[in-house]
């Protein structure tokens, strides 16, 4: 029987990221992701709804993620789901999901600029952190690019 565990989220940050390190040096950051859901209700009302997820992400990403996120703002991440089970001091069996973040991609709020940030909503990837310009979408150099027909 296939199998597949793969989640896609895009929300807002609802702390700043944590970062923190494993015996192995590996670093780790645990954040939380708030996405929100507006509906019709029978009745005709408009309903929100919150759904808030804990995230965790490991390696070079993490610092990165840690680096460049605060609470409030926006992002879009990619991962699996994992179910942890554990006994509380008091006896009590607890339990969460929790995703476990395999990629990421800033996205743009619009109306201006972000300290550096992408702010168009074109998408700068995680993988742009080596010295790549993430106020530009990829290809563009400037005004002053050749057209390339």
């Amino acid at each position: 029987m296939a199998n597949l565990n793969k989640v896609l989220l895009m929300g807002n940050l609802t702390r700043d990221p944590q970062l923190s390190y494993l015996p192995s040096q590996t670093p780790v950051v645990e954040f939380g992701l708030a996405m929100n859901r507006r509906f019709k209700k029978q009745d005709g009302s408009l309903g929100d709804e919150t759904c808030f997820v804990d995230c965790r992400m490991f390696g070079k990403r993490a610092e990165t993620l840690n680096r460049y996120f605060k609470k409030g703002e926006p992002i879009f991440v990619e991962g699996r789901l994992q179910y942890d089970q554990w006994q509380a001091p008091d006896g009590t069996r607890k339990s969460r999901l929790r995703v476990f973040v395999e990629n990421f991609e800033f996205i743009g709020r619009g109306g201006g600029g972000q300290g550096g940030r992408n702010s168009g909503g074109y998408g700068g990837s995680a993988e742009m952190d080596g010295g790549g310009d993430m106020d530009a979408p990829y290809g563009a150099g400037g005004p002053d690019d050749d057209i390339p027909f």
